[in-house]
């Protein structure tokens, strides 16, 4: 009996295996975005307040119940070179999206991803907003703490998103449906 030859891995392969293998310390976040293996540190306290804010903004005035996760990571369907961990993620509550042992799921059905900026704020402006769009997650959410603004980006489509709305911090910002509510980023200032 012969062995089977084996097709050689491509490159995208072998960095997606190399990326999964990874063992980041406690706390730190290993991402692999458009192809660039990307580690950051814990967030500071004023990163998770501000996650917390709008959590609670949307638990309490979503027009619909909504499920939160702040570590479960997007891969994005056709594409290895991009696994990518939101701040946040929403989901509408009868999808139960977050099930699953596997810390990775894939964008469908997610509603709206959610940034911070911290240490890396031209990733999630950029590259992790074309991520998102790639993915066809329909609404993603950056709070820019530099620029003291938010932006919303809707409407996906050929990699990036053709509608944005960026406010002042101070200024209510409209979510459309599923969530259908202003939310106040008067507690972002």
């Amino acid at each position: 009996m012969t062995a089977m030859a084996h097709e050689p891995l491509t490159q995208e392969e072998v960095l997606l295996e190399g990326f999964l293998a990874l063992d980041t310390p406690e706390g730190f976040r290993a991402e692999l975005i458009e192809g660039e293996i990307v580690v950051t540190p814990p967030p500071d306290g004023d990163h998770e307040d501000c996650i917390g804010l709008i959590v609670e903004q949307v638990h309490l005035q979503s027009a619909t119940r909504m499920q939160f996760a702040g570590t479960k990571g997007l891969k994005l369907d056709g594409s290895p070179k991009d696994h990518v961990i939101p701040d946040g993620t929403f989901a509408p509550r009868e999808r139960r999206l977050y099930r699953g042992a596997d810390p990775w799921m894939p964008c469908d059905g997610v509603s709206m991803v959610l940034e911070v900026t911290s240490t890396r704020p031209q990733a999630d402006r950029e590259t992790k907003r074309r991520c998102y769009a790639r993915g066809g997650i329909p609404l993603y959410l950056l709070i820019d703490r530099t620029a003291s603004s938010v932006t919303l980006f809707s409407d996906p489509e050929k990699g990036d998103y053709r509608q944005v709305l960026t406010l002042p911090f101070g200024k209510p910002l409209p979510l459309p449906a599923p969530f259908g509510f202003d939310l106040d980023t008067g507690d972002f200032l």
